[in-house]
């Protein structure tokens, strides 16, 4: 077995977990963090957010909002990847009537309903043309540079020895050839064999009862849209791990 140095990121890092449409959570959250930020005056800080900003939750569309927002006033300082929760509902505006209407099964009624899409909830899945119009109301009512941003997502940050992904990364290949499949929806392997190029990987997308940082990996989704608590985590140039909850 490999013997771990701590994660050595460039400048503090705040991973945040799995949102989910939790906005009062992501509220509470954001709170701790930025009085852990007021008083670090001595280090540069850098917020990550691993995706799944929408769906199950019902507040889905203000938290999807409030993240581009952040991103975009705050490039250097606030970064957003991509979910496969962002990846389903991308697909189901590209193509409704197809298997992307799976989405709909995964919390996408949830997203639809938030962003007041009319008919979301009584849509027939067997009617294409149901599919398309709530396909393109859903797209008017993200309006189109809320879509751009979203499709733009990237899939992965890095900082020094720290990466930042959704779902995990393959143990196997190097973090910076890293299929988009991986990092977005997981593999097995990642969770069962341990990387041994000296990267850390923080992640979310799998719930956990509590966060971890052990072995390369960093946990920060404790499940807040199940009842769970919503969790950051954060990572110090000198490898020391802290976890926020709120």
């Amino acid at each position: 077995m490999p013997r771990w140095q701590p994660p050595a990121p460039k400048d503090r890092v705040y991973v945040v977990g799995d949102i989910h449409g939790c906005i009062d959570q992501l509220g509470a959250l954001l709170r701790q963090i930025d009085d852990d930020i007021a008083a670090a005056t001595d280090v540069a800080c850098r917020i990550v957010f691993v995706g799944d900003y929408v769906d199950r939750g019902t507040a889905s569309a203000d938290v999807l909002r409030f993240v581009a927002q952040a991103n975009r006033n705050h490039p250097d300082v606030v970064g957003a990847l991509m979910g496969n929760h962002e990846r389903m509902m991308l697909d189901f505006l590209e193509n409704p009537t197809g298997r992307a209407k799976r989405w709909l099964h995964h919390g996408g009624l949830q997203t639809l309903t938030s962003f007041d899409v009319p008919n979301a909830s009584t849509v027939d899945l067997t009617s294409s043309d149901e599919l398309l119009a709530l396909a393109a109301d859903l797209r008017d009512a993200m309006g189109q540079e809320l879509v751009d941003w979203v499709a733009g997502l990237a899939t992965s940050w890095q900082s020094g020895t720290l990466w930042v992904v959704h779902a995990g990364a393959d143990p196997t290949v190097a973090m910076d050839a890293q299929d988009d499949l991986a990092l977005v929806w997981g593999t097995e392997r990642f969770l069962k064999k341990p990387r041994r190029d000296g990267q850390w990987v923080a992640f979310g997308h799998q719930p956990f009862d509590a966060p971890f940082a052990e072995a390369g990996r960093i946990a920060v989704d404790t499940g807040a849209v199940y009842g769970g608590r919503l969790t950051a985590a954060r990572i110090d140039p000198d490898g020391a791990c802290t976890f926020f909850s709120a």
